[in-house]
């Protein structure tokens, strides 16, 4: 990523309007560089890994032809037979018996039919299924309707799932739970996945205390750190806690190299607004490129966002991908999901569709501003019809981090968009499977 400078070699002053969210997003894709590494892991060990390989089936899936229920197999060209004889019933003799794990052997002779369990290997000369209800039996013999079964019915021709040869997960996936069970259905017993991202994260701030010391006058427990732990950790990314850093500028430079120089991606909250104290950002010029650091968003205005090179510029190869996320508890969660997400799943060399996202009615009036994205918390139910309804909660405040906790979702309006009537529809991402 480049970034203009001036001729002192500091990064350029960031324009005086701030950066609206898509603008800033497309700067973010360009700047990503996927992790390249690449292992092989168990399959116990693959899930929610990025796969850096297509894993090719080795076998077909169903392996052969098989029953699809409970019933009789047969070669269901005497269903014809049957068709001719109108209404009369079609008579097979049940010559023997086919389970899961237990084949019949031989194959099946011109009038009979054998009786079959679900998943059983279709035994030879047999293409067709009668379910058990539409037969009466006698005996060994079985009668049914021929109109009732169509040549075909009921079987699962071999490879019809997967076929050998074939792509059964594509590189970039992230591998989930129904993914293991396809590949142990394989019997794949390992496959190549990307390392895992590494991020390091700190707080900043002479007023953050951790849990566990003492909460001095005009001290606040550090919160971030557990949220920001939490998001990563459902990442699945290695995560490196670097603590609390005071509010000095030496401190927070050598945060800043140390965390660059052992992560691909850094993290902090605080300390990238205009006050006195903000020193990250400024720190930031003297051995980085900040592309960026207000968006047009709310909340989490005050964003920053470039490159690290933990040995200075034009030093080493070696750089990190830096955001600076915003003080406030709410700001650092909305901007993680709203801005960094997306990045860090590209890095770990994913792709994806991104999040869900629906429209629901709006249960009362909300204000908006055009000229910037807004993040709300909200929480979106459904009625007996299936209409979704979505409902602010009581404090949109970026410091409420309880807001987080009563929501389920975010209602999202977009850059130009201006008031919202009651009833009207609004964008809404849920947070199930997004958290």
């Amino acid at each position: 990523m480049t970034i203009s400078h001036d001729t002192s070699g500091h990064a350029a002053s960031p324009a005086p309007n701030p950066l609206p969210v898509d603008a800033a997003r497309a700067i973010i894709r360009r700047a990503i560089e996927p992790v390249e590494m690449v292992e092989r892991v168990a399959l116990r060990a693959a899930l929610d890994r990025v796969l850096a390989a297509d894993v090719v089936s080795p076998i077909d899936v169903p392996a052969h032809d098989n029953a699809a229920m409970d019933g009789y197999a047969f070669d269901g060209a005497v269903l014809a037979q049957g068709l001719a004889n109108g209404r009369a019933p079609l008579t097979l003799v049940v010559a023997g018996e086919a389970r899961a794990g237990h084949p019949f052997e031989r194959g099946c002779r011109a009038g009979e039919c054998i009786r079959i369990m679900t998943g059983a290997p279709m035994p030879a000369g047999c293409d067709t299924v009668v379910p058990q209800e539409f037969v009466a039996r006698t005996g060994q013999n079985v009668a049914f309707d021929a109109e009732q079964i169509a040549r075909g019915a009921n079987c699962r021709r071999a490879g019809e799932d997967l076929a050998r040869g074939r792509a059964a997960l594509a590189a970039g996936r992230i591998v989930r739970a129904a993914d293991l069970g396809l590949l142990a259905s394989l019997g794949v017993a390992e496959v190549a996945v990307r390392r895992r991202l590494r991020v390091a994260f700190f707080s900043t701030g002479d007023e953050l205390r951790s849990v566990g010391e003492t909460l001095d006058t005009g001290c606040v427990y550090d919160s971030n750190r557990y949220t920001l732990y939490s998001m990563l950790t459902r990442l699945n990314v290695e995560v490196l806690d670097l603590g609390v850093v005071r509010d000095k500028p030496d401190a927070i430079e050598a945060a800043l190299r140390s965390a660059a120089a052992s992560a691909d991606v850094v993290l902090t909250s605080g300390g990238v607004s205009v006050g006195d104290a903000d020193f990250t950002a400024r720190m930031t010029a003297t051995f980085g490129d900040v592309a960026f650091w207000q968006l047009a968003m709310r909340p989490g205005r005050p964003l920053a966002f470039g490159r690290l090179w933990p040995a200075g510029r034009g030093a080493s190869e070696r750089s990190a991908l830096f955001f600076g996320l915003p003080g406030n508890p709410v700001a650092v969660m909305v901007t993680f999901y709203q801005i960094v997400r997306e990045a860090l799943v590209a890095m770990s060399g994913a792709i994806t569709a991104g999040p869900l996202q629906f429209a629901a009615a709006s249960s009362a009036p909300i204000k908006k501003r055009p000229g910037r994205t807004e993040f709300l918390r909200g929480v979106a139910t459904r009625d007996a019809a299936g209409k979704w309804t979505v409902t602010l909660t009581r404090s949109q405040g970026s410091g409420v981090l309880s807001s987080m906790s009563e929501a389920n979702c975010f209602i999202v309006l977009e850059h130009d968009q201006a008031d919202v009537v009651a009833g009207a529809p609004v964008d809404v991402i849920p947070f199930e499977g997004l958290m």
